[in-house]
Order: structure tokens, then sequence, then C-alpha cells
């Protein structure tokens, strides 16, 4: 069977879909990194090797393995041979503690544990709690070297029948803040997301951000599925991108906001030769009409946002090129995708007014691993006994379908009674030719429950005292809206992908009143 009509299957596997691939395109290199490149044949290989060398440690059908490494074609080889020995990929962030990565790998079951000396550096501390097969994909002593714990060239590893609702990875959320949870993908929702066809054979694939991420893996995943070539940066770096993108005559790209306006932001940006650009993605983080218009005119090729959750449900996107009068929204919901907004209590609100959204389509999560009570509270179920998964944001749909984002809902200010969206001040402080970025969040107030402050970093060169800009910004909104401080800072904290944390904006502004108090 061809890997088109493999494709055209309902259900599949990604482990058969590369070994078919593998058949069909031998010699076409399927990972690239700095140190080596790994052709289909090699890759199809060394997932047998892998998979063999697990299932001799006892990894069977839906037991879990874990990987915390950089990105690297070795990273890419193993992940996939998880998948093949059947086992559940448990990709772990290095950015995690410690502590919270020693949580994750309990709660996983990880069997084995890939790691490299980066990690096993961090971990130093309390790596005699790791109960797993310790493997180091980097020939480190963090574990038994990759090479030597391989099977055997030629081995094959016994076939494993996988069900569509079988784990196919587990995300861990909150890694670095907060009780990690578990977010189990199964295979139906990976197979309805390589089946896509956004990724042609011929795509050269710009892997920037961390294979942990499920950011990463829906740009990831369809690439090898259908044939093309994914070249991985254990860390981005805007100029190297650039660079990279130049000599691999890169087609595709997915990116978060923030690495897309660093690299807008270079001087030298329109200095390199992107013409082999057909289209780039981005999700997981608020993204600017500006930035959004920028790249459309000044970077070759599409532009596509997407608008979902790690957990699945409804996602929307917006392709960009297509409507330019739309940049501020995120889009319709995709195909097959049906997305509703509900009030306070459950109940779906009218055309054009407000609130919270939540998806359902054949892309969702089985649930939080080992947490049925979480997952209970992330579903929403509809009068005709549907689940739908909600997604804490809160939004508008305008009269032509396209979804404009409020605010996440735990970030939305109720001050004196009124309800304040963060993002209407974080826009108009973006207004200010001052102001390179912000953040808004809701504080503690005696007189009104909660109040606004804002974090604001400075374009470079662009000096401006804070009280002036808070008294700027003060001028311009409405009574209930101005900020009750305003802060400048030399950047927002964000996460992995990109996300601004404006839990730590607020625990550490709200850090020293609470001293105050206790004093």
């Amino acid at each position: 069977m061809s890997v088109e009509e493999m494709l055209a299957q309902e259900f599949g596997t990604l482990a058969d879909v590369i070994r078919e691939q593998a058949r069909e395109l031998s010699d076409k290199p399927a990972l690239v990194d700095a140190r080596r490149t790994i052709t289909y044949a090699e890759l199809d290989e060394l997932m047998d090797r892998i998979a063999v060398a697990l299932q001799r440690e006892g990894v069977g059908k839906a037991d879990v393995a874990a990987i915390c490494a950089s990105s690297s074609a070795e990273y890419g080889a193993t992940f996939f041979g998880i998948l093949r020995a059947g086992a559940i990929v448990a990709p772990l962030a290095p950015s995690s503690t410690a502590e919270s990565l020693i949580v994750q790998l309990n709660d996983s079951g990880a069997k084995v544990f890939f790691l490299d000396a980066g990690v096993a550096q961090a971990m130093a501390g309390v790596m005699d709690q790791v109960t797993a097969k310790r493997v180091s994909l980097d020939g480190s002593d963090a574990g038994a070297p990759f090479e030597q714990w391989l099977a055997p060239a030629g081995s094959k590893p016994a076939p494993v029948e996988v069900e569509p609702d079988q784990g196919f990875n587990i995300i861990y959320s909150s890694g670095t803040t907060g009780a990690p949870k578990g977010i189990v993908q199964p295979h139906r929702m990976r197979w309805g997301q390589i089946r896509r066809g956004v990724y042609p054979a011929d795509a050269v694939t710009m892997v920037s951000t961390p294979l942990y991420s499920n950011t990463t893996l829906v740009s990831f995943l369809p690439t090898l599925s259908n044939g093309g070539t994914a070249v991985l940066m254990p860390k981005f770096d805007a100029e190297q991108f650039l660079k990279l993108s130049e000599r691999h005559r890169a087609t595709h790209a997915m990116l978060v906001p923030v690495q897309y306006r660093r690299l807008m932001e270079r001087p030298d940006f329109d200095s390199y030769d992107l013409a082999s650009y057909r289209m780039k993605f981005s999700t997981s983080a608020p993204f600017s009409a500006a930035l959004k218009a920028d790249i459309l005119k000044r970077w070759p090729g599409g532009l596509i946002e997407y608008y979902g959750m790690t957990e699945g449900g409804g996602s929307c996107g917006l392709v960009a090129h297509e409507y330019p009068d739309k940049l501020h929204t995120v889009g319709k919901p995709l195909p097959g995708h049906d997305i509703r907004l509900i009030d306070e209590d459950g109940r779906e609100v009218a055309q054009g007014e407000v609130g919270e959204v939540v998806g359902r389509s054949g892309a969702m999560m089985v649930g939080y691993h080992n947490q049925p009570g979480k997952t209970s509270e992330a579903e929403w179920w509809s009068p005709e006994g549907l689940r739908y998964i909600r997604t804490g944001d809160v939004g508008r749909f305008d009269e032509d379908g396209f979804l404009t984002l409020m605010d996440r809902k735990k970030d939305m200010i109720i001050s004196g009674g009124f309800n304040i969206y963060p993002s209407d001040l974080e826009a108009e402080l973006g207004q200010h030719e001052a102001v390179l970025e912000s953040a808004v969040v809701g504080v503690p107030s005696d007189n009104w429950g909660e109040t606004p402050v804002a974090f604001v970093a400075l374009k470079p060169g662009r000096p401006i005292a804070a009280e002036a800009l808070k008294a700027w910004l003060n001028g311009r909104v409405g009574k209930t809206q101005r900020l009750a401080d305003l802060q400048i800072v030399e950047a927002l904290p964000r996460s992995h992908i990109g996300k601004v944390l404006k839990r730590e904006l607020r625990d550490a502004y709200q850090a020293p009143a609470t001293a105050r108090k206790g004093s």
C-alpha cells in the first residue's frame, strides 16, 4: 500500500507511514541537524533498533518512555522508535525544575528515560530518584550510551496492534510552576492532524521550537508523514534561523509570535533570500495584527495562524494572506471543528456576545493522565450530550464567523463590578512609539476588588518614565480601565513557547505588599 493510500484511510499509524516512506524515498533526507542528516531508510532502520531495544527493556504496548533533551536527529528518531514499539511518548521540557521532572516521570510511569548531558546536570541533585532505565542520547555519561544501547543493525521489533484511542503521547502542562498535568493525546487525534495535507512531499520545514511542545509536533509530524525534510534547531537563534532557511531552501516553518517579532526586528532581515518559503504558521500565543501585516509584506509565502489547545477540542485557522482585513482575529473554525461560546452558567451566548470558548472535533485528548477530576473540569457537555473541551479563553464571533479573542478567562479583571480585558489595555499601550510589548494583570484592591497593573518593555533608544506612560494610557481609556500602576521592565517573562507568564508578574508584584503587611 502506498503512502497516499495509507493516508486516505480512516486510521493508521505514523510508524507504518514512515516505514512506507522509507521504501518510496529511501535516500531522501528526513531529519537534519547541525551534526548529521538521516535519510528515510536510515530513520526506518533506527526506529526498528530503538523499538527492539525498548521491547528488550520490557516496554510493551501502551507503556511509556520519556524523552528530555535538546532537539536532535537522535531525539526525532527516538520519538518515532517509541511509537513503533507500540508505546506512548512522554516528551518532557528541560526547562522544568528537577523536582517537577521527577513528578512527571513518576506520573507517566516511564520505564525508559532518554536524556542528554544538560538535563543530567540540571537533575544531578534528584537523579537518585529516577527509577526508569536511563539512556543518553548524546553519548554522555547521563545514562547508557545511545549507540551501545541500541539493538543490533537489522533487528526487527515484534509487531504491535495499535487502537485509535490508545495514547500516542503525553504532554505535560505547567511544568515550570504549579502541578503538572499530563495531557494524553490518542493516535486518532494525531492521525487526523497528519492527514491534513498541509505539508507536501517536497516540504523543507524549519523546526525551531522544542520537540516536547505540541506547537512543534503539529508541524514536525505531518512533515515526516508526508515525506518532507525537517531541519532541527536545538535552540532558536534569529540569525541562525535565517541562515539555515537560506541554506536549506526552507519552504515551511512553525514559529511562535515572539520568534516572528525577533526575526522581523533584525535590521538585516530583508537581506536574506527567503523566496523558497511557501507557507508559515503560528500558534500558542497572542499574535498582533501589526506583526502579521509586517510578515505578509516582507516575508514571501503565505501565513496561517492556528488557535487551539494541546488538549484539543476545537481549533480555528486564519489564512492571513487571504483575509488581510481580519488580522485582529484568529480566524474561523477549521472544517469538522465545532466551536461555541458559553456564559458563566454554561449556557451558549447569543451571536456577537462574549463568552468562554469551548470546542469539539476529532482531535481531542483522552484526558489528563491519572487526574479524572481535572479532566472533568476541562469538559463541557452540550444539551445534546456531546463532549467539548473548555479553553479558558474569552472571545466573540463577528458577523462573518471570525473569532476574536479577548483574554484568558482567569486573566480577566473584575474591578468595581466591571469587566476589564487586559488585551484592550495592552493593545492601547502598543500604540505608543516607545512601547515594545506589555502585559497587564489584575492585583487585589481594597476599594475595587481588583485593579489593573501594567508591565512594559521599551524599544531600544526610546526612554520614557513609567509615570508619564501611565498618565498617557489613562488619558486614553475609560475611567474603569485606568491603571493603578505601571512598571518598566527589561523583558517580559515567557514560557518555552513564548507565552507571557502573567502569574509570575502578578506574584512578583504582590510579594513586596505581602511582606509589608506581615512585618
